[in-house]
């Protein structure tokens, strides 16, 4: 939807192959999705219907669509704080809150730990989309593997372009801490692998 000419420093499928088979491939990708969820053991506490529905809404019209569109009808406009966080919440954090949510779910996590682990993907799928924000206009093309200052030429709504980039940076160091301590109930051990992945997205450079 960005247009974009390169991901991962490589062309992007529709420059590849056309715009047709890139939206084929996206539909593939998402029910690939399905398919992969459909694999799961069943477990006393969630049952295949609950991992199928946690996928849907997360993937629908009610969080990644919906925030994708009021990120498109965004571009040009002054956007208010609430609005952008709006996008984010379902654009980007809906998807990887699901993501770990899943993950508990297909572990049999009771109600307080999927709290927990809600509580953390929530807060770094939010810190995730500003860092990405944060990089589009502080790196080059060439680290990025993307073209940079695309945002801003789009005059998309970011939360560099609302904020600021010192309070953005601010804004994601707080988010990551939160998200630290969201799995406090965890043991170190138990969590370690989470814990290492909020810190890469925080400190990441591409």
């Amino acid at each position: 939807m960005d247009n974009d000419d390169f991901r991962r420093g490589r062309p992007t499928c529709h420059k590849v192959f056309g715009e047709g088979i890139a939206v084929l491939a996206g539909d593939a990708l998402l029910t690939v999705a399905f398919e992969i969820v459909s694999h799961a053991k069943p477990n006393r506490r969630y049952d295949m219907s609950q991992l199928l529905h946690e996928i849907s809404i997360a993937a629908g019209s009610q969080k990644l669509i919906a925030g994708q569109v009021a990120d498109l009808e965004a571009e040009g406009k002054n956007v208010k704080r609430r609005e952008l966080q709006f996008i984010h919440e379902n654009k980007t954090a809906a998807i990887l809150r699901s993501s770990v949510r899943l993950g508990a779910m297909s572990a049999n996590a009771d109600t307080k730990k999927l709290s927990a682990i809600t509580g953390f993907g929530q807060r770094l799928g939010l810190a995730f989309q500003i860092i990405d924000d944060i990089l589009d206009v502080t790196q080059s093309s060439e680290i990025l593997g993307k073209s940079a200052g695309k945002d801003v030429a789009a005059k998309k709504a970011t939360y560099p372009a609302v904020i600021g980039l010192e309070k953005s940076r601010a804004e994601a160091t707080r988010l990551t801490r939160e998200a630290h301590n969201a799995l406090s109930i965890f043991s170190n051990r138990d969590a370690e692998a989470l814990h290492a992945l909020a810190n890469y997205l925080l400190e990441r450079e591409y």
